[in-house]
């Protein structure tokens, strides 16, 4: 028999052509999606003020902050409850549904909390009273659409029903890009925060109905489901909270130390690592469900989780040499007001590669439910941030870079320890 037959019948061959398909279905959509996103990125670098891009880059830093505190490990853990009884639709209705309300009464508590904070720091920075305000009412959309849009698509990312929900993003992508033309008129941040929210309450309206074939939404939220998801919530959002501080310190640092303009910088800096968030996207997509799937043999999760990260480690060394070779050409994007940073850009970009890295570390612990104790991990960050500042100087934007990539690469490889450590207590099967 021919080599290629043996082949073409092995099941490895079976599998790894399957893997290439989905990856290809997905990736083929998220190149779209990601190329929509990055040219309404550019438009709005180039369009607004400096001033006004530095509002809108502390906005985005605020809502992404707002949506990690709200979480709290709740999307991560439904999917983790919901792993266990994605067949039957009514089960995971209760869990889904569970999570949803969880979530809005996180969001409201925190939302309260939040706006003076916000008011304060867009005040700080050169914003006038009525301009604070506004920004600040077009991120409230933003920031409950998204919410509710994690949830909605437990049930299709269970079942890999992923191109609908691709198309649906693709949607939100060209509602977006058509809202944007109005900061040709109007070259404002909060125009270009509305523009970017508004569309996710058509979105979310979609996913709903595709959420609905495979979670009944008509359950109520069950009280056993909810002590099982506050259970991770209690062990996940100590952690949460400091994260929405040490995932994004770099911008926090240049925001409290720094100067609107450096604020812009590594804003538009962070535009040009949209191929991450295309990683990120196929990861949580195609990865973290199937994972939260396995068995507890222990075998098997060593095995995918070793091909896990070697893929990971692959893909960003792959960006990070991209970058290298052509930071002058990929600066030009950015325009006129953004030359001259090469050096940033490639620290950018490894930083973000280690942070990549490290947030699917953590998302793969939690999507099997092993949750690290927030004391040992914030403390052992706390101590990762204080050697950070001793060693280096954070005085200048290369600086805060080189600290981000300090920072997210000890906090790769302490979740890289934790990981194998949690699979090496399974009892199930020797490696």
């Amino acid at each position: 028999m021919k080599i290629s037959s043996l082949i073409s019948y092995s099941p490895t061959y079976f599998k790894a052509l399957e893997w290439l398909k989905l990856i290809s279905l997905t990736g083929s959509f998220q190149i779209m999606v990601q190329a929509i996103s990055f040219a309404c990125g550019i438009l709005i670098i180039r369009i607004l003020p400096t001033q006004e891009y530095a509002l809108y880059t502390l906005a985005s830093l605020m809502l992404g902050s707002l949506i990690m505190l709200a979480d709290g490990g709740i999307t991560t853990s439904v999917m983790a409850q919901g792993g266990k009884v994605w067949k039957d639709r009514e089960k995971l209705g209760a869990v889904v549904v569970t999570g949803y309300d969880l979530r809005k009464r996180f969001a409201i508590v925190l939302l309260a909390i939040s706006v003076p904070l916000f008011l304060y720091l867009f005040r700080h920075h050169g914003a006038g009273w009525i301009t604070s305000v506004l920004i600040l009412a077009a991120l409230i959309p933003a920031f409950f659409t998204s919410l509710s849009g994690y949830v909605l698509t437990v049930g299709p990312a269970l079942h890999q029903d992923i191109v609908p929900v691709q198309k649906i993003e693709l949607g939100l992508g060209l509602g977006r890009s058509l809202l944007l033309l109005f900061i040709f008129i109007f070259p404002f941040a909060y125009i270009a925060i509305l523009a970017a929210g508004l569309p996710h309450i058509w979105g979310n309206l979609q996913l709903r109905k595709i959420s609905h074939h495979y979670a009944d939404w008509q359950q109520k939220p069950q009280p056993k489901i909810k002590k099982d998801i506050l259970g991770v919530v209690k062990r996940v959002l100590p952690r949460s909270v400091f994260n929405s501080f040490s995932g994004q310190i770099t911008v926090w640092l240049i925001t409290i130390f720094g100067t609107t303009t450096a604020i812009a910088e590594i804003g538009a800096l962070a535009r040009l690592s949209m191929a991450l968030t295309m990683v990120t996207y196929i990861f949580g997509t195609l990865i973290i469900p199937r994972y939260s799937r396995l068995t507890n043999e222990r075998k098997i999760l060593f095995q995918r989780f070793v091909q896990i990260l070697g893929g990971l480690f692959l893909v960003c060394l792959g960006i990070i040499g991209f970058v290298a070779l052509f930071p002058t050409q990929l600066l030009w994007i950015l325009g006129e007001n953004y030359r001259g940073l090469e050096k940033e850009l490639i620290l950018s970009i490894a930083g973000g590669c280690c942070n990549l890295i490290a947030v699917s570390l953590f998302t793969l612990a939690t999507s099997r439910n092993w949750a690290f104790n927030p004391i040992w991990s914030i403390s052992i960050t706390i101590l990762t941030i204080i050697t950070g500042i001793s060693m280096i100087d954070i005085s200048s934007l290369a600086g805060v870079l080189k600290f981000n990539l300090f920072v997210a690469s000890m906090e790769g490889l302490m979740y890289l320890l934790y990981c194998l450590f949690k699979i090496g207590r399974l009892e199930e099967q020797e490696i």
